[in-house]
């Protein structure tokens, strides 16, 4: 038997196995919580069929949330097939009870119905419901609905606005307003559209924040009323006017701020009063006291605060300071208000007087761990990171990390790598490798970007400065150093965008190729084959820099990944920074393309590439049902090398294949183009399309505490060289090579006419055990379109296992 068919139908024996005692042990769970309460309004009859008659504007899906009547789980969403319910009745002890109907929940149901009409328009529909036995105690329940006509408003109305100092600020709020369409006059605009009471309550919202953020503190719901006038020559024509009672003007009083220790101590032995322009106005004033143990400045604290005390009460700048203290991340809130002493508000002073509570987390941490690992052969390892929370007491964290480990390899196994010494004795021994790493963070923007902290969207920011050191012995190749300096931004504009950018990372990699690594090449491909020079270049000494900006704009559950969107796009340019240190600093007479060497023991120069690359990529979950999602992923990277290089460096490419992207190939081992994975000596490529689609089903609730998910998926795409993309040659290369180069190109490189025969296709199934914080995934894939053995010719079954959604 196929050894690749033997694994397949081992999985296939699994996931039955899973499956089967899924369904039993879900099924006698779920029979066990079942609620044995009833009450006088539950009949004998099951409830097997739920239909919705008349529901032209609203789907059935939507009206399925609303009501509690329900028919037993069907499986998959399929009409009827009730597993659970089915193994209740053989066995009248597991599985899942029927689900009888109770009138008191149907009548409750239809008032709920009828309510979501209104709040969408339909203010006259009415809803009844239809019960017919259509076998012996089995029913169908049938909500027949009418909707009437929807009702419109015409236009929507102020009045009660108090008046401002700037004349405009109150027009300009109208006409930001999604109710408002055109101006009438200066408090009436046009609206036209359907009546909804959320857009109503949401413009309510509007208002209140509106008052708030310009003194009117004590405003609340029922300081704005909604009033409905109707048409009289037509009763689904509708003004609305918004009634506004803002009460009186509030001012920020004194502000107390109070930093306790680690662990809650409270012994406030440093305090300050604060009174100057800048931080306070009039005779107002902020008082400060801390801890010792805090080891904080106060400075720290104040800019913090963006109100003034003394002046007009903003519950916008409110909010943003204690989200400025919470983002601090070497503190924690234990209380605020807008009193002395933290309670509920006194509106009867039009005095807001505001205090913070707050206390500070330990200073110094020390985390040890060891572990073990296996690679080429057995090993171990162990670190130490040490971090230092507040380091010079303006909320700065420090980070040192050291790391160590070893491994060792038997003789054996290197001949087994390394073909060429299997006729020569080879001593194993043990390989090494260390790193030190150190990270410095700020809780806000460094130069240049300083200027940018006060305005709202980029409140949320951190400087991050990082410096690693890498050195290993490897058992091809060994790393001699490699040194890593990064200094990024990142900010949180808002909950749904975000943006990083990585002003400085450079990597100064300086590697030794080993002797039966070269070997082993020479043997396989010839001393003088482009195959071996470029291979090499790959591995080669090099330094790279790269200037990136990311931003992301997402709204859904990351972890979940069942509704929303989550979209990504960047833009980079490498290799300038050695660059100019070659154009202009160690030869200025000469671009030599390379960098003498770093560290001075080492005789290896530094090459280097210089390149764009960008990248887009768009992800997209639409609830299909109550349980079921239908997901699709886009992606689009392109890369060139420009100026002088002719390719990229090596972690720069793109590669197409794996769990998380093509499912059916494992992951680098598809590409470019059409090029088979045995005769790939140039991994990566310069462009690269995917395109993946999903469908999941939640088939069991609440099993080992964790819901299963049955999906459905198709991925497809491909990696591509470069139009720039050339393979290295020498003048004594023969015709055969030149040849064989010039084919690989043609199958490698992306050509408009081509490369949509040149995409690869992998489907099926699998399924989810979701819990609250982890998703596991098991996936079975066929390759529909594999490159080499064409549409649906390749019978193989591939299994890939990854730790969340696959995108």
């Amino acid at each position: 038997m196929n050894k690749n068919n033997a694994v397949s139908r081992l999985f296939l024996y699994l996931f039955s196995g899973i499956f089967g005692v899924s369904l039993f042990l879900a099924a006698r769970g779920t029979a066990i919580a079942q609620n044995s309460e009833a009450d006088s309004d539950t009949t004998d009859h099951v409830v097997r069929v739920i239909r919705f008659v008349g529901n032209d504007n609203v789907n059935d899906n939507t009206l399925e949330a609303l009501i509690r009547t329900q028919t037993n789980r069907e499986f998959l969403g399929i009409p009827r097939f009730t597993p659970w319910y089915f193994i209740w009745q053989l066995t009248n002890k597991f599985g899942e009870p029927p689900t009888f109907l109770n009138r008191e929940t149907v009548a409750n149901d239809i008032e709920r119905i009828q309510r979501y009409y209104q709040t969408i328009g339909f203010l006259e529909a009415r809803v009844d419901t239809n019960i017919v036995e259509f076998k012996d105690n089995r029913v169908e329940v049938s909500f027949l609905i009418d909707e009437g006509a929807p009702s419109t408003i015409n236009t929507v109305s102020y009045t009660g606005m108090p008046a401002f100092g700037d004349t405009t600020r109150v027009p300009e709020f109208y006409e930001d307003s999604p109710l408002t369409r055109e101006r009438i006059n200066d408090t009436t605009y046009a609206h036209h559209r359907r009546y909804s009471e959320n857009a109503l309550t949401e413009e309510r919202s509007r208002l209140i924040t509106f008052l708030k953020n310009n003194g009117y503190a004590a405003v609340q719901n029922d300081s704005i009323s909604v009033l409905m006038k109707r048409d009289p020559e037509n009763r689904h024509q509708m003004d609305a006017l918004f009634t506004i009672n803002p009460g009186h003007k509030y001012t920020f009083g004194d502000l107390s701020i109070s930093l306790a220790g680690p662990g809650g101590s409270e012994g406030y032995t440093e305090q300050d009063t604060v009174q100057r322009p800048g931080l306070t106005s009039g005779d107002k004033r902020m008082y400060l006291r801390k801890d010792p143990s805090a080891q904080t400045k106060f400075s720290l604290l104040t800019d913090q605060v963006l109100f003034k005390p003394g002046e007009a009460f903003d519950q916008s700048l409110y909010i943003r300071t204690v989200n400025e203290f919470q983002n601090l991340g070497m503190l924690t809130i234990q209380q605020f208000g807008l009193s002395e002493d933290g309670s509920l508000p006194d509106y009867s002073d039009e005095e807001l007087p505001v205090m913070f509570s707050l206390r500070s987390l330990p200073k110094h941490s020390v985390n040890v761990n060891v572990f073990g690992m296996r690679r080429y052969g057995y090993g171990s390892g162990a670190g130490l990171t040490y971090t230092n929370n507040n380091l010079f007491g303006r909320a700065e964290n420090l980070q040192l990390s050291l790391n160590g480990s070893f491994e060792y390899v038997n003789s054996e196994t290197i001949r087994d790598i390394s073909p060429d010494s299997s006729s020569q004795s080879v001593d194993g021994g043990f390989f090494q490798n260390f790193d030190a790493r150190i990270e410095y963070t700020l809780p806000r923007l460094n130069f240049p970007f300083a200027f940018l902290d006060d305005r709202v969207s980029f409140s949320n920011a951190r400087t991050r400065y990082g410096l690693s050191f890498t050195q290993s012995d490897q058992l091809l190749f060994d790393i001699n150093s490699d040194i890593r300096f990064n200094l990024r931004y990142e900010v949180e504009h808002s909950n749904r965008f975000s943006s990083y950018l990585d002003l400085i990372e450079l990597d100064l990699l300086d590697t030794t190729p080993s002797s039966q690594f070269r070997q082993s090449l020479q043997e396989e491909f010839g001393e003088d084959s482009f195959e071996y020079q470029r291979i090499l270049e790959d591995f080669r000494p090099q330094v790279s820099s790269i200037l990136r900006y990311t931003f992301q704009s997402k709204r859904t559950d990351l972890i979940k990944r069942n509704y929303g969107y989550f979209s990504e796009y960047s833009a980079a340019i490498g290799g300038n920074i050695p660059y100019l240190a070659d154009r202009f600093f160690v030869t200025p007479d000469t671009l030599e393309g390379n960098l003498p060497p770093i560290i001075p023991s080492s005789r290896n120069s530094l090459a280097y590439s210089r390149f764009l690359k960008g990248t887009v990529d768009y992800r997209r979950y639409i609830p299909i049902s109550n349980n079921g999602v239908f997901s699709y992923r886009g992606f689009l990277g392109l890369a060139t090398p420009y100026g002088q290089s002719s390719s990229l460096p090596l972690n720069q490419r793109f590669y197409a294949g794996g769990t998380n992207d093509i499912r059916g190939w494992n992951i680098y081992s598809l590409g470019p183009g059409s090029i088979p994975l045995d005769e790939v000596t140039i991994s990566g490529g310069e462009i690269k399309l995917l395109a993946q689609t999903e469908v999941r089903q939640r088939f069991i609730s609440n099993f080992l505490s964790s819901n299963w998910i049955a999906a459905w998926f198709a991925d497809a795409g491909n990696i591509w060289y470069g139009p720039r993309t050339t393979f290295p040659s020498s003048s004594e290369s023969s015709q055969q090579t030149i040849e064989n180069q010039q084919r690989l190109l043609d199958q490698g490189k992306f050509k408009y006419d081509q490369f949509y025969k040149q995409i690869a296709v992998g489907s099926g199934a699998g399924f989810r055990i979701d819990w609250e914080y982890i998703i596991v995934r098991f996936d079975f894939a066929f390759r529909v379109h594999d490159l080499q053995e064409g549409w649906f010719n390749n019978k193989k079954l591939y299994f890939s296992f990854g730790i969340g959604h696959s995108f």
